[in-house]
């Protein structure tokens, strides 16, 4: 049976008390104890390891981590999209496949850096978004960040995350587990003090949930908030506002 870890007191410091709201109007998302899938399901049940279509583009896309932050694009992209997610929100899973998918397109063209914090409220129902964080900071060392958020949120447990499963889904990502230094960062929770670091970001920024999307440290014009979800229609609203081109 695989093992279980929470992240350590700092990365479960945050707990979530509201749903997000994005310039007054309510998004639907993840609060403190719900939203997420079922982190008390069997781990392995209903579970495939999934990647996303663009995983070539993806691959192409620099990754580093700024503080408590991981930072996805061109270091002198003009604009600067900051995106809340836990990795076990549901719906943060649907924004990623379809507001994320465009964010990171964007990303790749020069319009844009994408800066994730990620947050762990969500451990606080033993849903292992602690470790799952800790992976995500693990493949930034390996170049393949990108890839593997949007593999892990495509491939998202009903159960909880656990080491077992995080090693499957990074299968999924050529490369990634390599030489073993993923494996070991995986198996040895070697960012354990810097999920706490994530969690003091996302705390720092005064949000009550997620998904949660910024621009330049702003809320989205309001037609871009309410389309979070669509990724045709975010694209779209970014652009009419000087983003991207």
């Amino acid at each position: 049976m695989a093992r279980v870890r929470k992240a350590g007191r700092a990365g479960r410091a945050v707990v979530a008390a509201a749903v997000a709201a994005l310039l007054g109007g309510a998004v639907a998302g993840c609060g403190g104890g719900s939203g997420g899938a079922d982190a008390r399901a069997d781990p392995d049940a209903s579970f495939a390891v999934r990647t996303s279509p663009f995983a070539g583009r993806l691959a192409k896309l620099p990754a580093r981590v700024e503080g408590g932050t991981v930072v996805v694009g061109a270091p002198d992209a003009p604009h600067t999209v900051q995106v809340l997610v836990d990795p076990h929100c549901g719906y943060c899973a649907k924004f990623e496949r379809t507001g994320g998918e465009a964010l990171l397109k964007l990303a790749g063209d020069g319009g844009l850096k994408v800066q994730y914090v990620l947050a762990s409220f969500l451990d606080e129902r033993g849903s292992g978004s602690g470790i799952a964080v800790n992976a995500l900071r693990a493949s930034v060392d390996k170049g393949k960040f990108a890839e593997y958020q949007a593999a892990l949120f495509a491939s998202q447990p009903k159960g909880r995350f656990t080491d077992e499963l995080l090693l499957r889904i990074a299968d999924g990502v050529p490369g990634l587990r390599g030489a073993g230094d993923f494996d070991k960062a995986v198996a040895e929770q070697t960012y354990e003090a810097w999920v706490g670091e994530a969690a003091e970001a996302f705390r720092a920024t005064g949000a009550r949930g997620t998904p949660m999307v910024l621009l330049d440290g702003k809320p989205l014009p309001a037609r871009a908030a309410g389309s979070i979800f669509d990724g045709a229609a975010l694209a779209a609203a970014l652009r009419e506002a000087g983003v991207g081109g």
